[in-house]
């Protein structure tokens, strides 16, 4: 199949919310980043490098396997605030196409990052450099906020966040993610027509007769 696959742009349309719980309630990265671009939500296939303590050699190699349309996932076995891309790096996976990066670090040159544009989602933001000493590793899989990450695997990120969604499980989600879309969407026109989600769900008939 040449070209972007489709279905990671529609992942981006629905939202790391809906997508969440259409997959389930499974899959969220359950930590705090910070959003450099607000507005922006991106989702595309996980590249993954899990840098070396404090280090962030593997990074360059990252930036050398990044592939148009790639979610790059850089991480630590034990996370620290180390600023692991700066303006020069984050510049090389925009030329690269990648779609956005998901940091479990630190990022530096903050202000140029949100000039260049390209969506960053980052654990902190410092000007504590990294060390060069350590090549990490490429492409094996990583635990995020709780998550595991394989690489290939589906990461959405927007303004709720990040979630993560199986290769495998990527069409069943799609659609599961319409489904839900579509309900909410009969639900909101209820909703300005007066209605009520106190009684559509059935709350107010069991508070009325006592129920939990």
């Amino acid at each position: 199949m040449s070209g972007r696959d489709g279905r990671f742009d529609e992942l981006a349309r629905l939202g790391v919310a809906t997508v969440y719980e259409a997959a389930g309630r499974q899959g969220l990265v359950d930590e705090d980043f910070i959003q450099l671009n607000p507005g922006t939500a991106v989702a595309g296939p996980a590249r993954i490098a899990v840098c070396g303590p404090a280090d962030n050699r593997a990074v360059h190699e990252a930036a050398a396997r990044t592939r148009p349309g790639d979610v790059v996932v850089l991480t630590m076995d034990n996370p620290v605030p180390v600023a692991v891309v700066g303006d020069l790096l984050a510049t090389q996976f925009k030329a690269q196409g990648a779609a956005g990066l998901l940091i479990n670090a630190s990022v530096r040159d903050a202000d140029t990052l949100r000039e260049l544009g390209l969506p960053i989602w980052a654990r902190w933001i410092r000007v504590r450099g990294a060390a060069k000493a350590h090549r990490g590793t490429i492409d094996r899989p990583a635990v995020v906020g709780g998550t595991l990450i394989r690489p290939g695997d589906a990461v959405l990120m927007d303004g709720d966040g990040v979630a993560v969604v199986a290769a495998e499980r990527i069409d069943d989600v799609v659609a599961a993610g319409r489904a839900r879309e579509a309900k909410e969407a009969r639900a909101r026109e209820q909703y300005l027509a007066g209605g009520l989600s106190y009684d559509l769900h059935g709350f107010r008939a069991a508070d009325e007769k006592g129920s939990p």
